[in-house]
Formats: structure tokens, sequence, C-alpha cells
């Protein structure tokens, strides 16, 4: 995958706003970049983590509590640390700040449970394209400066849903939207969203990984400087 920016940003959703922000901007001290309306009745609060953005995004009518999800973990390096530091926001989404270095993480890790990591392997350099790196009593794959941590379980979803409370998806910037995701699709993954323009912000799709968890590929007008199909 040609990534636009070398971090994968990471996508919430909450019922509990309020809360929420308290404890990222103040415990998590991850910081508030702006408010992204992306339709009606959602509001998307992006920050800035490490230069991956942590997308909160909030909405006029709840969204179920309590789906099924892959995405478990967020990992922040975080200078002047002894040691990892696990918290957990007021949703139950958890977070760790470790020394930068730690197992490998030097900007941000992602850490995913999954069914099987013969699949995931095969999806993630196969279908994605990504290097894998070492990672005791699991994998890892290496997209930029973020390290995405795969590590099997029994309670993994086998489909997993997007409407949900927590962690729901990833979000890799690339250049050319359309591309990409034909790529992806050839090599075996599943479509989610075709290709779809947001006004002038962003032509994003959706695909899905072996249990069904959401990516997204963006091809974000403020990094890549066009918008234009291809």
């Amino acid at each position: 995958m040609d990534l636009a920016k070398p971090r994968v940003d990471i996508g919430m959703s909450t019922n509990n706003l309020g809360p929420v922000l308290a404890f990222w901007q103040g415990e998590a001290g991850v910081a508030f970049d702006h408010l992204l309306p992306i339709r009606r009745g959602q509001n998307q609060h992006r920050h800035d983590a490490n230069g991956s953005v942590l997308k909160i995004n909030a909405y006029a009518e709840p969204v179920p509590a309590g789906e099924p999800k892959c995405y478990r973990e967020l990992y922040l390096a975080r200078e002047g640390l002894a040691g990892p530091r696990a918290m957990a926001d007021p949703d139950g989404n958890r977070v760790t700040l470790v020394p930068p270095g730690w197992r490998g993480i030097t900007q941000a890790g992602i850490r995913l449970a999954v069914r099987s990591l013969d699949a995931h392997r095969a999806f993630y350099a196969g279908a994605l394209g990504l290097a894998e790196a070492d990672w005791e009593g699991g994998a890892a794959f290496r997209a930029g400066e973020t390290l995405l941590i795969l590590e099997e379980s029994t309670d993994a979803p086998s489909d997993a849903t997007m409407p949900g409370t927590g962690w729901r998806y990833i979000t890799f910037q690339v250049f050319r939207v359309d591309a990409e995701h034909a790529r992806v699709l050839a090599a075996g993954g599943r479509e989610a969203m075709p290709p779809t323009t947001l006004g002038t912000t962003a032509r994003i799709s959706m695909v899905r990984d072996p249990d069904g968890n959401w990516i997204e590929l963006s091809q974000r007008a403020s990094i890549v400087g066009t918008l234009e199909a291809g």
C-alpha cells in the first residue's frame, strides 16, 4: 500500500462524549485538533496522537453498546516514562502509554484480536502490502511508523460490525483511493463501501479483513492535494 501519511489513524464511537473527551485530552494527554461535521447527526472530534488522528465520533442518536470488535488497545509512545502505563477511558477503551521503543513501538501501536493469525497474515501482507515485524505471542505489521499488532483470540468477532461504541475502525491515508481499493479487493479483501467523495474534504472507501473488521482508505485533500478518482 502506498501510504500518503506514514501513520495509521483510529476511530471510535461514543454515547458519553463529555467524559470521554475529558479523559483523552486530560489523562491521556492527546491534543484536540478540530471538530469535523461528518454528516447530519454525526460530529467527529479529531485529536493528534503522535501524528495519528484519534477520531472520536459522537452522534445525535445513541449507537449500540457492547458490540463485538477486534480493535482492543491503542499504544502511544510517550517520552519520560520508565515503563508502560495502562489506562482505560470511561467507555472502557484501553490505551497504554509506553516509553519510545518499547517492544518496537516508536510512535503508536494498535492491538487487534483475530480468529486466525494465518488468515490475517495473508491479508495484511498480501492485500495491504505491509511488512511483518517481530511480536512475541502474535504477529505485527509495520504501516509507516505505526505498528499493527495481531493476537489470536477465541473471542474475536467473526463478522465485526461498524455501529457500536468503542474502537471501530482504522484509517490508512493513501494517494489514490480507487486504485488502492481495487487492489485490496483483487487480493481477497471484502468491500464494505465503494469509493465515495465527501464534499471537498476526502474521497474514502471501506474494506474488511477476514474477520470483517472495518478499514478505511482515505484520499484526503489536505494531504494529497486532490480528490480526483483514479
